[in-house]
Parts: C-alpha cells; sequence; structure tokens
C-alpha cells in the first residue's frame, strides 16, 4: 500500500508542475481505480482455482512497476495516467485476494471482526504513503518518493509468500465466464441484502476515495485562509496522522454494528458522513485547530461502516458464490472509488476553483451525496 496515497500526497505540486486543472489531476488520482476494477474481476476469479498467493505475488510486481515508473517516467497528464493505471491492477491483485486468503483460513464465531481488522489495515497503508510522501519528497523530491514506495509491494508480496498454501476449491477451465461471471452476478444481486451491501459500498468508496485525494489540497487551500498562525506540520503529515485515527472507526463502528444492527448503523454512518463533509468544507477559513479536529471526525464517520459493509457482503454471499460477489462488490465499491476524485475535481472547477470557499462546498456535497441518500433510498426500498 506504500505507494496507494503517494499521487494524492502531491497532487497540490504535481497540479503546478505539470499545469494539470483541477478536472485533470482528479482523473489521474481516478485513473488507480481504472486500473482496478479492469482487472479486479480477473484476479477475484483466479482465487477460486488457484492459490490465491500467486495472484497476490503478481499484483505486487505490477504495484511496484507503477510507482517506480512514476520515479523514472512520468512528466505530465498522460503518462501519469498509465502509471496510476498499473498501480491500480497492482492494488487489484493483492487487496480482494488477500482478503480471500485471510476468509480461507480464519474460523469461530466473529469471522466479521477478522474482516473489519483487513479491512482497517488498508487505512494503515494510506497513512504510511502518506507520511512516506511527506518525509521523503521534503529532502530528496517526488522522484524519490515514487521510487521508495515501490519496495511496500516487492515486500509484501515476500511476506505472503511465507504462507502456508490452501488448496483452491474450483475445478475446471479458465473461461470469459469465469472472468466476467455475469450469470453469477445476477445470482448476487438477485438477493437484496447482498445488492444493498454493494451499491452501499459503491457510494461509501465514492466519498471515501474522493476525500482522500483532495485532502492535501484541501488543506493547503485552509492554510491559505488563516491570518496569522496555521497548520503547525505538512499537509501529507497531516494526512497520515488522520488516517491512521480513522482506521480504529471500521473495527469499532463493526462491533457497535453486530450489537445494534448492521443496516440501522450503516445507515446513521452514511448520513453522518455526508453531512460532516459540508460542515468541514464550510469551516475551511476557521482556526486551524477546529478544521483539524472536524477532519479527524469527518474521516472516522466516513471509515465507520467499511467493515461492516465487507462483513455484511461475505456473510450474506452463498459459498460457492463468494469469489463472484466479492468480485462484484470490489468491482462496484471501486467504481465508485473512480469516479470520486474525478467528481470533486471536476465540481472545484465548474463552482470557481480551487481558490473559492464555495467550491470546495460543492466538491464535498457531490461525492457525499449518495451517502446523503442512502436511508432514503433505503426507506424507499423497504426493509426486505
Amino acid at each position: 500500500m506504500l505507494g496507494f496515497s503517494t499521487y494524492a500526497a502531491l497532487l497540490p505540486e504535481l497540479r503546478d508542475e505539470w499545469r494539470m486543472s483541477n478536472a485533470e489531476a482528479g482523473i489521474v488520482s481516478g485513473m488507480f481505480f481504472a486500473g482496478y476494477i479492469g482487472t479486479v474481476s480477473l484476479w477475484t476469479a483466479l482465487t477460486d482455482r488457484v492459490d490465491a498467493r500467486r495472484v497476490y505475488a503478481i499484483g505486487s510486481l505490477f504495484a511496484a512497476a507503477g510507482s517506480a515508473g512514476f520515479a523514472l517516467l512520468a512528466g505530465g497528464f498522460a503518462s501519469a495516467i498509465v502509471f496510476q493505471v498499473l498501480l491500480g491492477v497492482g492494488i487489484a491483485a493483492t487487496y480482494m485476494p488477500g482478503l480471500r486468503m485471510l476468509s480461507d483460513r480464519v474460523a469461530g464465531p466473529y469471522p466479521s471482526r477478522y474482516i473489519a481488522f483487513y479491512t482497517s489495515f488498508f487505512g494503515i497503508g494510506t497513512a504510511l504513503s502518506y507520511a512516506l510522501a511527506g518525509s521523503i519528497t521534503a529532502r530528496y523530491g517526488w522522484h524519490a518518493t515514487f521510487f521508495a514506495s515501490a519496495l511496500g509491494p516487492i515486500i509484501a508480496g515476500g511476506l505472503v509468500a511465507a504462507l502456508q498454501p490452501v488448496k483452491a476449491p474450483g475445478r475446471g477451465r479458465f473461461t470469459l465466464q469465469s472472468l466476467f461471471p455475469v450469470g453469477a452476478w445476477r445470482r448476487v444481486l438477485a438477493d437484496r441484502a447482498s445488492a444493498g451491501y454493494t451499491l452501499g459500498y459503491m457510494a461509501h468508496c465514492l466519498e471515501l476515495f474522493g476525500s482522500r485525494a483532495w485532502m492535501v489540497a484541501f488543506l493547503a487551500f485552509s492554510a491559505s485562509l488563516h491570518r496569522g498562525d496555521s497548520f503547525p506540520w505538512t499537509g501529507p503529515a497531516i494526512a497520515a496522522v488522520v488516517n491512521l485515527l480513522a482506521v480504529p472507526a471500521s473495527i469499532v463502528g463493526n462491533e457497535v454494528a453486530l450489537r445494534t444492527g448492521r443496516r440501522r448503523w450503516i445507515l446513521i454512518v452514511m448520513a453522518s458522513s455526508g453531512t460532516s463533509g459540508l460542515i468541514l468544507a464550510s469551516a475551511a477559513p476557521w482556526n486551524w485547530a477546529l478544521v483539524l479536529a472536524l477532519l479527524i471526525g469527518y474521516s472516522m464517520l466516513v471509515m465507520a461502516e467499511s467493515g461492516t459493509l465487507t462483513a455484511g457482503l461475505v456473510g450474506a454471499a452463498p459459498a460457492e458464490l463468494r469469489g463472484a460477489a466479492m468480485g462484484l462488490y470490489s468491482l462496484a465499491g471501486f467504481a465508485g472509488g473512480l469516479l470520486g476524485p474525478v467528481v470533486f475535481g471536476t465540481a472545484l472547477d465548474l463552482a470557481g476553483g480551487a481558490t473559492q470557499a464555495w467550491a470546495w462546498i460543492a466538491a464535498y456535497a457531490a461525492i457525499g451525496a449518495g451517502c446523503l441518500a442512502a436511508p432514503f433510498v433505503a426507506r424507499i426500498g423497504g426493509r426486505g
């Protein structure tokens, strides 16, 4: 995950150096998810037929190549897209296959706890990526940052290779049908619970990755409005700490959901996160300490239903369709991740640009619209 947030941490600098518009900067960020959703079906389908460790090893190489390509060859909008896509391909072959490896190796009365911890470590990886970018760029420049981040996937691949092998459950030839199991996806979506978790994850990811991609840029905008004292740390350093503090929210949220009900918890958190995003954007000119507190609270709320959504999908999907269900779930979620940064950047441009306070409110409203609408959609759809 070390290369996951490198571009986001450096977005303001690279946007200006490469003379990109906000929409173009958002497109580059979103292209990570284009690589992800373009190949995630392949990787997850393969885990039904081969040891997921092999898939993970291939993904580690792709992820390392994406970061290294940024370091050595990137020089503008077009080349940045290529290496963001490559990075997305690599993470697609590690994240859900990693979850599959975990689900194949754990048992007990609360498997959702393992899943919540796993999804939370995505946030830890994101925080480390921000921290690495901030510390290395300040000393050696952004090229060195991307090169250093390429080492992470190589180490991860070695760690996973040391696991005990587990025999894949699938049999038969690998076909186009196995790559795009439309029939299985229809069966998954025919179940209202599975469909709800999948669509909820899409709205969640749109807000999550849209806000993460533009977090450092928002902090830079907020700092420009402060008279006198402003943030005592750099944007990437703050983003790293904020993402790290948000990690327990997913774990704690899952525990709360086990006691109060997944559906109720998910709807409450989605409505709260969408609302708090608007408050955060409006607070940009306020004292830096208050802005920082609101940013932490917002990030926690955005993460609070993540583990619950994933655990709900895994629990709702039939065992024989679990690989296909996880593939569709990830596909829908990261499609939201693709849209999030692009929607945010486009909203900024349409509302007047990154120097206008109203534009940031519009951008946060755009990525939070799905979460704000979730309670109304659920009410119309009924409890099922």
